[in-house]
């Protein structure tokens, strides 16, 4: 139906079904706060869109409005980070050694998974900065001989999985300190993770916010050697 088609390229229709979708995804999760609403959110969207066989460059007309709001809401992190800035005192060296050891760990599974599942050199390139926001994911692949796409849906997937699983295995480990898990949180599972724990905690969001920065500096430094060595 041709006006039922115009309606699907509205920027207006990406827009609502995204909000309602994660609204409707928020009140379930405090239902079963074990559902991630981002997971819940975008699985709907999938499954709705291929029932009502509606093509992706339809939705991303307005898919695409709401990402250009990813880059303010990522700079919002910053708020909670202002925040805490006085309690992070005296705890720098701890977060920056932390997430020291959080990118260089990152990196390290990444060519083990690779290497155990027999991977390409793609995927492997591709999959190295899983662990960085995806804009920085993007670049990094692209310059160190990766495909670009492919390494933000690493970086997108990583987020998802360690917002699902980080607090749960955090909190089985017996690692209670909001300093340990903010720093964990942020170096693994970038703005995702960030804003799950955001909700538990304004202190623990505000350490994440800092240590996801201190990984887009980190992780791209670590993969110079790859870059002259590709």
């Amino acid at each position: 139906m041709p006006g039922v088609e115009e309606f699907y390229r509205q920027p207006l229709f990406g827009i609502a079904i995204t909000v309602m979708l994660y609204a409707a995804a928020l009140r379930l999760n405090k239902r079963l706060n074990w559902l991630n609403p981002l997971l819940v959110a975008a699985g709907g969207l999938i499954v709705l869109l291929l029932i009502c066989d509606i093509p992706y460059e339809d939705y991303k007309v307005g898919g695409d409005v709401v990402t250009f709001f990813l880059g303010p809401a990522t700079v919002a992190l910053a708020v909670p980070l202002y925040k805490s800035a006085r309690k992070m005192k005296g705890r720098l060296r701890a977060i920056v050694l932390g997430s020291v050891i959080g990118c260089i760990t990152g990196l390290l599974s990444a060519c083990l998974l690779v290497w155990s599942l027999h991977g390409s050199r793609d995927i492997l390139l591709s999959m190295l900065p899983k662990s960085v926001t995806s804009p920085v994911a993007i670049e990094v692949a692209r310059q160190i001989g990766g495909i670009p796409e492919l390494g933000g849906v690493f970086a997108v997937l990583t987020g998802l999985f360690g917002s699902i699983a980080g607090p749960w295995l955090l909190n089985k480990t017996g690692v209670h300190s909001d300093i340990a898990i903010g720093t964990s949180m942020g170096t693994a599972a970038h703005g995702i993770g960030t804003a799950r724990i955001l909700r538990d905690s304004e202190l623990q969001g505000g350490i994440s916010g800092f240590a996801m920065g201190l990984s887009c500096i980190i992780t791209p430094i670590l993969c110079i050697p790859i870059y002259f060595l590709r």
